[in-house]
């Protein structure tokens, strides 16, 4: 992902904190979003601190009969002191990175998961659920 340095958090964000891009042929959903409750951005009226600001980054691929795939990746950074926290123009980068490594694993081990059960009429009879195979 290229960082836009012209833009706080290296991608232009809507209002709402929110961001779409496609990298590595993937529609990728990011969120930029506080931790806190309150819709006014200041201190925490215990802590004195402001809130941590997550970086979330999501994609998901859809094929036939329903099957879906999905990767996701968070960045949270945090302020130093009592400062409200800076942003951060690496965040956005990665957390697609982290979404798009966690897509990538969820594909190897949906491919190992359906490799155990050979597809109906190919003459395997091993039943994985007990290691037992038939005659």
């Amino acid at each position: 992902m290229d960082i836009d340095t012209t833009q706080p958090w290296g991608l232009a964000i809507d209002y709402a904190g929110r961001a779409t891009l496609s990298e590595a042929g993937h529609t990728i959903h990011v969120n930029v979003s506080d931790s806190s409750y309150s819709s006014i951005i200041g201190p925490d009226s215990v802590t004195g601190t402001y809130s941590p600001v997550t970086v979330y980054a999501q994609l998901t691929e859809t094929g036939a009969n329903g099957a879906v795939l999905r990767g996701w990746g968070r960045v949270t950074v945090m302020p130093v002191g009592t400062d409200p926290v800076v942003p951060d123009q690496t965040a956005i980068q990665r957390a697609v990175a982290d979404a798009l490594a966690d897509f990538q694993a969820n594909t190897a081990a949906y491919v190992d998961l359906c490799a155990t059960w050979p597809p109906a009429g190919t003459g395997s009879t091993s039943d994985p659920g007990t290691g037992t195979t038939g005659p």
